[in-house]
């Protein structure tokens, strides 16, 4: 600890390094989405004389520029890919790219503290979450997603497994295909290959068609 002093002030000031566990907040992120989020900020005073005679309290002064650098990430981020698709599936996110939220964050409070002589060690989401009045909404559309993504997985490996058939047997010579029987065989098998029943056999006996 240091003693800073002037002709009518004096204050002990510990240089040791202090937590911040920030209280959730509801904010809004880049799409306009209610999310609810948190943070914990690792400071200490690094310049006694400006943390004394620069800003007026700052302990308070380090509160409320936590709570006003997490708002300001929280809004110029997503909170998962899924909510802009004008995005690439690299962009940032806050659900997706914890460390460099973190490095944001922690770099945003460093250039807004170092005014007040505080300097940032470490700072992290402690908390993220959708607000509750859209959370079952956001985790329908998260599921919906995730049921096309599987279905495109499966119709890709159809249809490559289509092709590799059609291919064998000609190749093989085990059938003789024109084009409206390619197209035939190749809709029965990505009805079989893709349907969600089990396939029942049924022996043709004359014509492909």
């Amino acid at each position: 600890s240091f003693i800073a002093s002037a002709r009518n002030r004096t204050s002990v000031i510990s240089t040791r390094a202090r937590t911040l566990n920030g209280e959730v907040l509801k904010v809004n992120d880049r799409m306009g989405n209610p999310i609810e989020i948190a943070e914990v900020v690792v400071w200490r005073v690094d310049d006694t004389a400006k943390a004394v005679f620069d800003v007026d309290d700052y302990e308070s002064y380090v509160n409320m520029t936590a709570e006003t650098a997490l708002r300001h990430v929280a809004s110029i981020y997503s909170y998962d890919h899924m909510e802009d698709e004008s995005e690439s599936s690299s962009a940032i996110t806050l659900r997706s790219n914890i460390e460099e939220i973190s490095e944001a964050l922690k770099a945003e409070l460093s250039r807004n503290l170092s005014v007040a002589g505080i300097s940032v060690d470490d700072a992290r989401l402690t908390h993220l979450s959708y607000s509750p009045e859209i959370a079952q909404a956001m985790l329908r559309r998260q599921q919906a997603e995730a049921i096309i993504a599987a279905r495109k997985k499966i119709v890709e490996g159809a249809v490559s497994m289509v092709e590799m058939a059609l291919k064998q047997l000609s190749k093989n010579g085990v059938v003789d295909f024109d084009d409206d029987r390619k197209a035939v065989m190749a809709s029965n098998l990505m009805v079989v290959l893709c349907g969600e029943s089990e396939a029942q056999p049924v022996l043709n006996t004359g014509s492909l068609q």
